[in-house]
């Protein structure tokens, strides 16, 4: 499918021009914000009001300020965030809603990238600063951030009111609030396409989002008033068209990319309780690619990613309030057909911001594979679902994409004028994270990913008598309706022991101990020291059921083991992974580097016969390469990579000389062999070996003479650790 220039492709042909150029000022301005915010136009509440959990949701999330980051990796990349939301000016980020309303911008610049004085997606980059520092405040309590918080809501109230009274040309509704003229929506209605118009209802999104965040997370009540009247402005200009003219807006590239509006609008209603706000949700039905995800028909082939994922959150949002399962059914198959057929190993999605066929990782690798902002969504997706159904394998995928993409995705270094963030993450050989991204979409979800990581670490059932502990993160929660505080300690990502101590508290309660997927090494469980022999089955929840104590201590250990991961298209094309960590080889090659590991394999066949500790934590040597943590983000060459080389059937030093053929998925003689390993005694080893080497020979893969040969190279091999 051809398509247009990428946003990335122009910001590159774009940087270094008008991105730091100011803008016109309406009057001259004496104000500079070092000299102390402004009061909002309106009074703010004293406290944060939650979202409305629906009944649908028989798992529940708890609120960012009850959830503490502990000591780690993980509060060392917030905080990195956390010097960027104190330090950057919030008058720059108000600049183009000031310009566009005619208001003094009091010399402030707007930040770069696409958010320039006359960049068509303007805007948006301030919905997700409100993000930000919202969340920045509900994770720490500062009262210097709420001031910055109910400034820059006050600030845009101030645009608003200003466009709808003195707007040249007045907005059609005086709920109407942008960093530029409404042109962009009317041309839209005419099915102009990218890039004379970019994505306007991708930037009330983010506004929007942003306002109701300063709301729920910050208690700012004017942000409420502020979104309800934007949320009056789409239902006047939408609410009124035909489904086929909104279908056809939807479908265009770029254009008609609307973000979460059907979610942002859903999560008003559910706070106003305006009909015309959860009429206008509906108006973001994307109906074609909707009614075929809710017949599970992939069509994905081909579309742009990040266009399209949130709308399926906002469809899961929409089910809440409706009960249509169609919106439901679409939502999971929709995650079903982007984890694992479209996924690479690090938890992304897409070649250059699409979505490519299903299956097809090996063929698609380069320098511009998964978008951060399509995980950011896809993140937010996985979660929603589990409200819904508690399936372990939405916070298997969380897990990864955490893991792997978003905390990998900051760049280990200080900076106050930039998130330094990426955009897409190469998983081709020899590629490099570029950081910054200041004004663009990636920089925007970036900034947020950042200051959110504990949202998922806990969740509880509706009643209240679970509580899931789906992440081994360091954090301590607080659960005031039940009385409890619950600290975490734990090193992870590292590998170790984690802990969980109640710390205040008493009474009934079923913990659901997440035990991932690849832990397939043990999931060992102890309660005050005494060990619990329930079993653990990887991919599922183990429950611990009983009357809690202040000091009660639950201690989780979860060896982790060196695996490798194949790519669905071609399983000689691998990633190496230990435990939930994704492990890349430092290299400035270009092209594939070639391992191969079964000739150091003993009978135990673990790839630590291959692959070496390098004595510094969770680094590895093999082939004269340093594996390290993908989540060290700096700007080494790496290959997440490689191509597996399993030429002959060999054991050891004994070569049978006989090739390591193949069956039709792709997998050899040897790969069969060693998915049996560990072997207890070097008998059952030759057992397995006679009893594939007879398949293989069945099959037409091995001649006679070759299944003797590699019997007899098997029982010359003295594999013995």
């Amino acid at each position: 499918m051809s398509q247009p220039p990428t946003r990335r492709k122009l910001l590159r042909i774009a940087a270094g021009t008008a991105a730091g150029a100011p803008l016109s000022y309406a009057t001259p301005s004496a104000y500079a914000e070092a000299a102390g915010p402004v009061p909002p136009v309106a009074s703010v509440g004293a406290a944060a009001t939650s979202l409305p959990a629906p009944p649908t949701w028989a798992a529940r999330p708890f609120p960012l300020d009850q959830v503490m980051l502990g000591d780690g990796v993980f509060r060392r990349k917030r905080d990195l965030m956390l010097d960027y939301a104190r330090a950057y000016p919030a008058d720059r980020i108000l600049a183009v809603f000031r310009a566009n309303a005619g208001l003094d911008t009091r010399a402030a610049r707007p930040p770069g990238g696409w958010e320039t004085a006359d960049g068509n997606l303007r805007g948006h980059y301030g919905g997700h600063f409100l993000t930000l520092v919202a969340q920045a405040y509900a994770g720490t309590g500062e009262a210097a951030l709420k001031d910055k918080l109910d400034y820059l809501v006050g600030a845009l109230g101030e645009c608003q009111q200003a466009l709808s009274e003195e707007g040249s040309p007045k907005p059609s509704h005086p709920g109407y609030l942008a960093a530029y003229p409404e042109t962009q929506f009317v041309l839209l209605e005419s099915y102009a396409t990218y890039p004379t118009i970019w994505a306007p209802y991708y930037t009330c999104h983010k506004i929007m989002r942003g306002l109701l965040d300063a709301h729920t997370l910050a208690g700012n009540a004017h942000a409420l008033t502020i979104a309800s009247k934007m949320g009056d402005w789409v239902h006047s200009r939408l609410g009124h068209l035909p489904k086929a003219q909104l279908q056809r807006m939807w479908s265009i590239y770029i254009a008609g990319e609307y973000g979460g509006m059907n979610e942002v609008l859903a999560d008003l209603y559910a706070l106003t309780g305006r009909e015309e706000h959860l009429a206008a949700a509906r108006c973001f039905d994307n109906t074609t690619l909707l009614d075929a995800c809710a017949e599970d028909r992939d069509l994905l082939d081909g579309r742009h990613a990040n266009q399209h994922i949130p709308q399926f959150t906002g469809y899961l949002r929409l089910f809440d309030h409706t009960g249509e399962e169609k919106y439901a059914a679409a939502s999971r198959n929709f995650w079903g057909m982007v984890v694992n057929p479209r996924t690479y190993s690090l938890g992304g999605t897409g070649k250059g911001e699409m979505f490519r066929a299903r299956g097809a990782i090996a063929a698609t690798l380069g320098d511009d594979n998964a978008e951060t902002c399509a995980t950011y969504n896809m993140l937010k997706l996985s979660r929603h679902l589990f409200f819904h159904q508690q399936d372990p394998a939405y916070m298997d995928y969380y897990e990864r994409g955490l893991t792997n993409h978003i905390l990998a995705s900051r760049r280990d270094a200080p900076s106050t004028d930039s998130p330094e963030v990426t955009y897409f993450v190469g998983m081709g050989p020899g590629v490099v994270r570029e950081y910054d991204n200041t004004g663009t979409c990636c920089g925007g979800t970036g900034m947020e990913n950042h200051t959110k990581y504990q949202d998922s670490v806990y969740f509880r059932s509706a009643d209240g008598n679970s509580l899931y502990v789906n992440l081994y993160l360091a954090s301590t929660l607080r659960w005031p309706e039940r009385g409890f505080v619950l600290e975490q300690t734990s090193d992870y990502p590292a590998e170790g022991v984690r802990t969980l101590t109640f710390q205040e508290g008493s009474g009934r309660l079923d913990v659901r101990l997440r035990v991932p997927a690849w832990a397939t090494e043990g999931f060992t469980v102890t309660v005050n020291g005494v060990r619990r022999q329930a079993e653990a089955v990887p991919g599922s929840y183990l429950t611990l059921s009983r009357n809690w104590r202040r000091g009660d201590r639950i201690q989780v250990s979860t060896p982790y083991r060196l695996r490798i991961e194949r790519a669905l298209d071609d399983p000689t094309v691998q990633s190496v992974f230990y435990g939930p960590v994704l492990l890349v080889a430092r290299s400035q090659e270009p092209q594939f580097r070639v391992f191969s590991f079964y000739k150091d394999f003993t009978l135990r066949g673990d790839l630590a016969d291959s692959i070496r500790s390098e004595g510094r934590p969770m680094h590895f040597t093999t082939h004269g390469l340093t594996l390290a943590p993908f989540h060290l983000a700096d700007d080494a060459r790496y290959h997440a990579y490689f191509h597996r080389s399993e030429p002959v059937v060999v054991f050891g030093t004994v070569d049978s000389g006989v090739p390591n053929r193949a069956r039709g998925d792709g997998f050899t003689f040897l790969d069969v062999l060693w998915e049996q390993a560990p072997f207890a005694t070097s008998g059952r080893f030759m057992q397995a070996v006679r009893a594939l080497a007879d398949a293989w020979l069945s099959e037409g893969l091995f001649t006679r003479s070759e299944r003797d040969r590699v019997v007899e190279a098997a029982g010359r091999a003295n594999l013995r650790p």
